[in-house]
């Protein structure tokens, strides 16, 4: 199974905690693409940019699932917009929230988020748990 990994990718910690994510579905046998292995912004150029956006949609086309990151009050831009196209393709998508806090009183995340995702778990071993019930 081929898993793109939607997650913020902005800071030290985060960076850290994807690696973390990838290499333990990496060590039960899944197939991990990650942006932050792929290109990063560097000078900031249109061609630049548009590569960058082309091998993410070209991984997401690929994949067999989706894992979102989905920590915050709110989940990262990038993250969304995975998650929509993701949705647009019909793939499954499984959310990981390790973050306590919520989007509102009644929701964890947005709802236009929440709905197209299959669950939200709290870890990464539940989160292999599911992937290895699709």
């Amino acid at each position: 199974m081929r898993i793109y990994l939607a997650a913020p990718l902005f800071s030290e910690v985060e960076l850290s905690f994807n690696e973390k994510i990838a290499r333990e579905f990496r060590e039960v046998g899944f197939d991990v693409w990650t942006p932050q292995e792929s290109i990063l912004v560097k000078d900031g150029m249109e061609e630049e940019k548009c590569s960058i956006y082309e091998a993410d949609i070209t991984a997401l086309r690929e994949s067999d699932v989706v894992v979102a990151v989905l920590d915050g009050m709110d989940v990262e831009c990038g993250v969304a917009f995975e998650i929509g196209y993701a949705a647009a393709l019909g793939k499954p998508i499984i959310g990981l929230k390790t973050d306590r806090r919520t989007f509102s009183n009644v929701e964890d995340v947005n709802l236009i988020i929440e709905v197209p995702i299959k669950g939200i778990y709290k870890s990464v071993g539940e989160v292999i748990r599911a992937l290895k019930k699709i």
